[in-house]
């Protein structure tokens, strides 16, 4: 037992004395390799290749004997090793083809790689090195086809996904990349994945052919549910919400969802101003499930997309806004007031009030609504904020201010509660206590909500233009109470007095702003030529003022939506880039640009 034990330990310590110089001879081969000292580096692979051949140590042993002017030796040796080391014959073949290709003999190269790859197909495992070593040998379309290979041997059609993925799109092979993404979204633990692939094509040349894959792969795969939702997610990057919605309505008869992910897709579709694919999406849900959870929301939800549309519509329709009174009272009536329809009290009481001069109706139906809704704070306090700003048409500021700071104190720190402060500030601006009204938007420039602070800054950078070299302040005076004109709906008042101030003040800092509240109160009225006149004003008079960038997007906006005309819209958004590069409206400039050039490369 003792002799035993004794060999065993002897042949331990050989064993670790072999690894320790293995380790060492791979070093000190590397080294000579990287010193460029080929032939040293040659004999030291030699060495290490007697004891485990690897791809590494192979391909830097056949390079360094090219480098040392022994291609034969190398070629020699490669063709003895394929012949006796079957185990790693692939690799072999690889780096003979390799030669070939460096020779120029494109014909033989082609016969090892095919060899090298027939060579590995008994296990994934050699498909999967040899394909390693392709790659790393840059032959990636070798690469390519033993990934390929590998999947066929696996019978695992998505198998090696990420890995073909990155290889297609490196060979410029487009088209199989976007195929191999999509294919890919059959595994649900690659969605991330598949969706930040997909992602990189969007707004480029390429974009077209994810469509059209997206449309083969359903053709092809009628019943495979991940492709069609691709396509959904397609549409909405787009904002092709109309398209999206035939395809969630598809999804949802199929599977039985109640109308869920329509619903969702309603709400997303209201977010981005597409108010009659929402109203369509919400019109689904109550006529295909009038027993369903989401019927009483999407009830409202179908006239409050409407009444977005109506109240987006210059100039605004009465007799479309009575239309709207009438569909939510006969909601009401069919549903009753509960929790799921007391945000339709507040719609119809801002159209009385705001639209209607139907005041004192509207305080009445806020005043149900806060009496209904009580036990929701959050409710409670926009109803208490939209009792304010009807006050403040009334021409009761002083009722106003004190529902806004209620609802400060309620909501302190919360998005409401800046919102509350927002109007405060309006309020005081209103009154012309400019001071007041800038401590209060000062505070608010540092607010979470992007929106309230970018308010905040507007109406404060307004204060600051016009009060500074005026003592007296008359002028902003003025201008803040045609502004209150406008809040309260006096719409020919106000331009009555615009017109005015332009006489009046034609030499002072405020011109430009009475231009743009002049032209968005004429695009209200659906004055477009009058609007597009002051906004051309500005960008002329006043180009290097605040507002110019405003001025010129603006007028491209006008181009496109309402004039129809492509190429003077384009040429409106080309000058916001050119004349205007700090601007904030650069990058919506350059999309909308490239949308009307039909030009989606990045």
């Amino acid at each position: 037992m003792l002799i035993r034990s004794k060999v065993i330990i002897a042949l331990l310590w050989l064993s670790s004395v072999g690894l320790v110089y293995g380790q060492a001879g791979a070093t000190l081969a590397d080294e000579y390799y990287k010193a460029g000292e080929f032939e040293k580096a040659a004999n030291e692979y030699a060495k290490l290749l007697k004891t485990e051949v690897t791809w590494v140590r192979l391909s830097r042993y056949v390079t360094s004997l090219q480098k040392s002017n022994k291609t034969e030796d190398a070629l020699k040796y490669l063709r003895k090793q394929q012949r006796s080391d079957e185990p790693n014959r692939a690799y072999y073949e690889l780096l003979t083809g390799q030669m070939a290709t460096q020779q120029g003999d494109t014909v033989q190269a082609k016969t090892q790689y095919a060899a090298a790859v027939q060579s590995s197909k008994s296990s994934t495992a050699k498909l999967e090195k040899i394909a390693t070593a392709f790659s790393e040998a840059g032959e990636t379309r070798w690469a390519i086809r033993a990934l390929e290979t590998a999947r066929d041997v696996s019978k695992e059609p998505t198998a090696y996904s990420e890995d073909l993925m990155a290889l297609y799109r490196a060979t410029g092979q487009t088209e199989k990349a976007i195929d191999e993404i999509i294919t890919t979204s059959k595994q649900s633990d690659k969605k991330e994945t598949v969706l930040a692939a997909l992602q990189g094509f969007i707004n480029t040349k390429d974009e077209p052919l994810v469509e059209k894959a997206l449309y083969t792969k359903i053709q092809q795969e009628p019943n495979e549910l991940a492709y069609n939702e691709l396509l959904i997610w397609y549409f909405v990057q787009k904002q092709k919400f109309s398209r999206a919605l035939l395809q969630e309505k598809a999804t949802d008869k199929r599977l039985k969802l109640s109308g869920s992910r329509v619903y969702d897709l309603g709400m997303l579709a209201m977010n981005n101003k597409e108010y009659k694919t929402a109203a369509e999406s919400f019109e689904y849900i109550t006529t295909t499930y009038p027993q369903g959870q989401l019927y009483p929301f999407a009830r409202r939800l179908v006239i409050n997309a409407r009444e977005e549309q109506v109240k987006n519509t210059y100039p605004v329709d009465k007799v479309e806004i009575r239309k709207l009174i009438s569909d939510y009272q006969r909601m009401l009536q069919e549903i009753g007031t509960n929790v799921k329809t007391l945000e339709a009290l507040r719609s119809t009481a801002n159209l009385y009030g705001n639209y209607l001069d139907q005041k004192d109706t509207a305080l009445t139906v806020l005043d149900l609504a806060i009496d209904l809704g009580k036990s929701d704070k959050n409710f409670v306090d926009r109803c208490k904020l939209d009792k304010g700003d009807i006050y403040l048409l009334k021409g009761e500021p002083w009722e106003s201010t004190l529902l806004y700071s209620q609802v400060e104190k309620s909501q302190k720190e919360e998005l409401l509660g800046y919102e509350a402060k927002l109007k405060n500030a309006k309020l005081q601006y209103y009154k012309g206590s400019f001071a007041v009204a800038k401590d209060i938007l000062d505070v608010l420039k540092l607010a979470t909500s992007r929106e309230i602070a970018n308010d905040a800054e507007q109406l404060s950078l307004i204060i600051v233009d016009n009060t500074g070299m005026d003592s007296t302040e008359a002028a902003m005076r003025e201008y803040a109470s045609i502004d209150l004109l406008l809040f309260q709906n006096k719409t020919d008042e106000a331009v009555d007095n615009l017109n005015q101030m332009l006489t009046k003040y034609a030499d002072h800092s405020i011109v430009d702003e009475v231009l743009w509240l002049r032209a968005n109160t004429y695009l209200k009225q659906g004055k477009t030529a009058e609007a597009l006149e002051d906004l051309k004003k500005i960008v002329a008079k006043y180009p290097n003022d605040i507002l110019g960038d405003d001025a010129m997007f603006n007028q491209g906006k006008i181009y496109e939506e309402r004039l129809k005309d492509k190429q003077a819209a384009m040429d409106a958004y080309q000058k916001v880039l050119t004349q205007y590069p700090g601007s904030i409206y650069g990058a919506e400039a350059r999309k909308r640009f490239r949308a009307l050039r039909g030009d989606t490369v990045n």
